[in-house]
């Protein structure tokens, strides 16, 4: 759907361009000589309603005129700098909720053509724990959200829901790193919306920065259904050049990429860095309101993302 609506914006931007080029250096030099014409032809003043005929645009190219501008700033900040989406899952959970309205910053991973989404401009690269918003590899219409863990070259094993790290080698590296734990420590029990029982939430202290995830100690291990990659074993994970390794951090209850692989760079979207809105639909079963009418607004929920 998104897919659709940029090429739906970058039409209309254009069609409206168009008509509000042709205006500016042609229909409306055009109606000030028709007007000139009339005023020479005539013997005394012209009326006004004859006036407005013969000076004011046609209502489909004043509307061009009037919303082109409109249109084209919105189709620069959409496609080049910011997009908002909704968190439509608890896959993210307890960093985001389903209800959750996110400002994704579409700069820091470089500029794409808003159709093809071709890259033609270069501005960094995602980091181990960004959180990004892009393309699902196996239905590229469909937007996924999830948490950057390993990058290009990485190795990243999964076993026993704790999480192991080993850094891709570089040339300039004397000694390749080893694979080395992601430290998590359990802050209690998590009692927020959506919680199931024996659900505990831990702080995961990835290389450059801290985020909650939440682990279930009652749901088993679905290593057989993990991606298979040859050369690694079942729980572990290469990640291929130009390609990421994500997961969620709800952990027990994430389609990520342990089980269908890994995100090619041409399909980020950008990162997600604030919730600009968080509404909360709990309501009871006797209720009459329909379930997509918010109950509230979760204003302690607005601000950075980490």
């Amino acid at each position: 759907m998104a897919a659709y609506f940029s090429i739906i914006l970058v039409a209309i931007t254009l069609i409206t361009g168009i008509v509000w080029l042709m205006d500016k250096f042609y229909l409306a030099p055009q109606r000030k000589v028709n007007l000139a014409d009339a005023k020479s032809q005539c013997n005394g003043e012209l009326a006004a309603d004859v006036v407005e005929k013969i000076s004011e645009p046609s209502p489909l190219v004043e509307t061009s005129v009037q919303i082109f501008p409109v249109i084209a700033f919105v189709l620069i900040l959409r496609s080049f700098l910011y997009e908002p989406f909704q968190i439509p899952s608890g896959s993210m959970m307890p960093t985001l909720l389903d209800g959750d309205f996110i400002l994704v910053n579409k700069y820091n991973y470089g500029l794409k053509d808003p159709v093809t989404r071709t890259k033609f401009y270069e501005n960094g690269a995602p980091e181990r724990g960004d959180v990004v918003v892009f393309k699902y590899p196996e239905d590229p219409r469909i937007d996924y959200i999830k948490r950057v863990i390993g990058l290009p070259g990485d190795r990243v094993i999964y076993r026993n829901k704790q999480l192991f790290i080993k850094p891709a080698c570089k040339e300039s590296d004397e000694k390749c790193p080893e694979f080395t734990p992601v430290v998590q420590t359990l802050t209690g029990k998590y009692e927020g919306p959506d919680a199931e029982a024996d659900m505990k939430q831990f702080v995961s202290a990835m290389p450059n920065r801290s985020h909650d995830i939440l682990n279930n100690s009652q749901t088993l291990p679905r290593t057989r259904h993990y991606y298979p990659q040859a050369g690694t074993g079942q729980d572990e994970f290469l990640v291929p050049e130009n390609s990421y390794f994500v997961m969620g951090d709800n952990r027990d209850n994430s389609l990520d990429g342990r089980f269908w692989g890994f995100v090619p760079d041409e399909n980020l979207v950008g990162e997600a860095v604030a919730i600009w809105m968080s509404f909360d639909f709990e309501r009871g079963e006797d209720s009459f309101l329909p379930t997509w009418i918010p109950t509230g607004v979760r204003f302690e929920r607005l601000g950075a993302i980490n």
